[in-house]
C-alpha cells in the first residue's frame, strides 16, 4: 500500500520508556502506602485510555484526589526517570528511510506539546517529523479529535497509524485509516491482536508488511 502519510504515536512506540511509567507511577503508589506494580505484564495489563481509568484500576480515591493534581504527581515523576528511555530498536533507521522515500511523518500522540518537543529535540529525531500533533495539556485524555481534525484540515492522500495501544488503534478506526501495532510497548501483545491482526514485534516487522524495508 503506498501510503503518502505515516502517524507515529510517540509513548512506547518511537520512545522506549515503559519502565519509566512504571517507576513513576510506582512512587506515587508507594506515597499512598497502595501496592506497586510488580513487572512490566503487570502494567501493561493494566494501563489503559483515557489515563484517569487507569489510576481507577489502580486503586486511586478520585472521590479523595483529583485526577488533575495525581496527573502532576506523576509528570514530575515522570521527567526524574526519563533520562533512563531511549529509542526502541529500529527508529532511527526506520524514520530516515521513510523521509528519505518523500513520506510525510508527523507524531500523533497524548502527550503535552511542550513535553514532546522537548523530548524530540534530545533524542536528536524533531527533524524528521512535518507536524506533530499533540495536547495542550498533561491529562492524556486521547488523541483522536487532534487526529480528526487533522485528516479534515489536511485531506491526506493515504494515511496510516503506527502505535502500541487500543487507544491508537481505535484512533485509526474512527478515521478509517489503516493502522500497525507494535507490540513491547504499553499493554500487551495479546491484547492488541484480540483487536488488531497487524500487530508486530518490532518496527521492521511491521514497516515490512506495508513494503518498507529498513
Amino acid at each position: 500500500m503506498d501510503y503518502t502519510h505515516i502517524l507515529w504515536d510517540f509513548n512506547g512506540t518511537i520512545l522506549d520508556d515503559v519502565s519509566v511509567g512504571i517507576n513513576a507511577i510506582n512512587v506515587l503508589l508507594k506515597r499512598r502506602k497502595m501496592p506497586i506494580i510488580s513487572s512490566q505484564e503487570e502494567y501493561r495489563a493494566k494501563f489503559c485510555f483515557p489515563v484517569i481509568d487507569y489510576y481507577r484500576k489502580l486503586g486511586f480515591d478520585l472521590q479523595k484526589e483529583r485526577f488533575e493534581d495525581i496527573s502532576v504527581e506523576w509528570v514530575k515523576e515522570y521527567k526524574h526517570f526519563l533520562a533512563q528511555a531511549g529509542l526502541r530498536n529500529g527508529v532511527k533507521k526506520a524514520l530516515e528511510t521513510i523521509q528519505n522515500s518523500g513520506k510525510k511523518q508527523l507524531i500523533l500522540s497524548a502527550t503535552e506539546r511542550k513535553m514532546l518537543k522537548t523530548q524530540l529535540k534530545s533524542l536528536k529525531i524533531e527533524s524528521y517529523f512535518d507536524d506533530i500533533l499533540a495536547l495542550d495539556d498533561i491529562y492524556a485524555a486521547g488523541k483522536t479529535e487532534l487526529a480528526k481534525n487533522w485528516l479534515e484540515r489536511e485531506k491526506p492522500g493515504k494515511a496510516i497509524i503506527i502505535g502500541d495501544t487500543d487507544h491508537d488503534y481505535e484512533t485509526a478506526k474512527a478515521l478509517s485509516v489503516d493502522c500497525l501495532l507494535i507490540a513491547g510497548g504499553h499493554q500487551s501483545k495479546q491484547g492488541l491482536m484480540s483487536l488488531c491482526p497487524n500487530t508486530f514485534d518490532s518496527i521492521p516487522e511491521a514497516l515490512a508488511s506495508i513494503g518498507i524495508t529498513i
